[in-house]
């Protein structure tokens, strides 16, 4: 049987040039594998706390190496509890949630390597059929950030993602429209607005200054008309509102015309972390039909999500590994979401790595959706090429 042999870590550079770490786990018969863990720029204040990279590696190459050493890889849930207990904290503030999920991400690499099937296959083993809502199995839809604001660019936009969604069968047709849209949307921007608008923010999505809020949604609008793509897209907007400082109210006549002008389907994080109340007063006036997602609301941790369902607070759910630390409570996160009946979308963050372990995990809990930001830059397109070849040989 094949057991872990030892653990290393190293720091590297994140997609912001700040640094994270890598960590590379060694098998008794000489195999490896590797993980590294990505980082958010806008953080809400309840997610794991993260340590300074070398202590990070000071952690993986000491308690977390000792008790890991000679254990199977395959049984992620007793890694994943050992890590939470070696840590004992309640935000992994000890150890560190990058050092956990480093560490955690990497074993379920090498359990998947132990049982010779692909990352998403285990992953779907470990958490279970439960994640599947009764109506069956869903279609993972692709939330495309395509054009950047907020702490994510240095424009003038205050919200933070302006998102298409693309209403199709299959991941390849999605990024097939999605890419159409990305480079007529960068063609349209050039000329109305000059060459600097085709750059790009912290997630590869465009970030000119525009003339307000809705501006991006009405060029938007055009690009897709010009594409007739009417009818394969629905746009979406992360609010990010935590870094916002506007009144609920003044969010709420921008969401109010959103769905009215330009008929929003998705709305994440319309304000601030610990607004639950506000969440389901616009719940119950968008409809039943809209998305409300809790990022920051919520930051994949089950207290919180109990009490947003108490709350009526939402009806879609971001799943983000790194802000709980382990795989195994972001495996219970998307079974809870499930039981709740909420939509689940899987997220990447702003400073990412080339790591593609989120595709396999989104592919391997039949998310609703996922978002990996716009199709460019290397750390992007990595993930929805993985997306590609997981659909195309399996």
């Amino acid at each position: 049987m094949a057991t872990i042999s030892t653990l290393y870590a190293r720091t590297i550079l994140d997609s912001r040039g700040e640094r994270t770490i890598e960590a590379t786990l060694y098998l008794n018969d000489g195999r490896k594998v590797t993980a590294s863990v990505p980082q958010g720029e806008s953080v809400g204040s309840h997610e794991a706390r993260v340590v300074p990279p070398e202590i990070a590696i000071k952690h993986i190459e000491g308690a977390i190496r000792k008790n890991l050493k000679g254990r199977d890889p395959v049984r992620q849930k007793e890694i994943d509890s050992l890590l939470i207990k070696l840590d004992g904290t309640p935000f992994k503030s000890r150890l560190g949630a990058n050092a956990l999920l480093a560490v955690s991400i990497v074993c379920l690499r090498a359990g998947a390597l132990v049982k010779e099937v692909p990352l998403w296959k285990h992953i779907r083993s470990i958490a279970g059929y439960s994640i599947v809502r009764k109506t069956g199995r869903v279609t993972t839809r692709l939330f495309i950030n395509v054009i950047n604001g907020g702490a994510h660019a240095g424009n003038n936009l205050v919200f933070q993602e302006y998102l298409i969604i693309p209403r199709t069968k299959k991941i390849s047709e999605a990024v097939r429209v999605g890419t159409k849209i990305y480079h007529a949307l960068r063609e349209h921007l050039v000329r109305l607005k000059g060459p600097y608008a085709k750059n790009i923010g912290d997630e590869g999505g465009f970030a000119p200054d525009f003339k307000d809020a809705f501006e991006p949604f009405r060029i938007l609008t055009t690009v897709v008309r010009n594409l007739r793509f009417e009818k394969k897209i629905d746009f979406g907007l992360d609010a990010a509102a935590n870094g916002i400082s506007l009144s609920p109210a003044r969010l709420f006549s921008f969401y109010k015309k959103f769905v009215m002008e330009f008929h929003l389907w998705y709305l994440e994080d319309p304000f601030g972390e610990d607004a639950f109340d506000e969440f389901s007063r616009l719940r119950l006036s968008l409809g039943k039909w809209i998305l409300v997602a809790g990022d920051d609301l919520t930051t994949t941790h089950i207290s919180r999500m109990k009490k947003a369902y108490q709350n009526g607070s939402i009806n879609a759910l971001i799943v983000k590994p790194n802000q709980i630390g382990t795989v195994t409570e972001a495996l219970d996160a998307v079974c809870l979401a499930r039981k709740f009946g909420w939509s689940v979308i899987v997220s990447h963050r702003s400073g990412e790595t080339n790591d593609d372990f989120i595709a396999d995990f989104a592919y391997g809990v039949f998310a609703n959706g996922i978002k990996l930001g716009a199709p460019s830059r290397g750390e992007r397109v990595g993930k929805y090429n993985r997306l590609l070849e997981i659909e195309e040989n399996f």
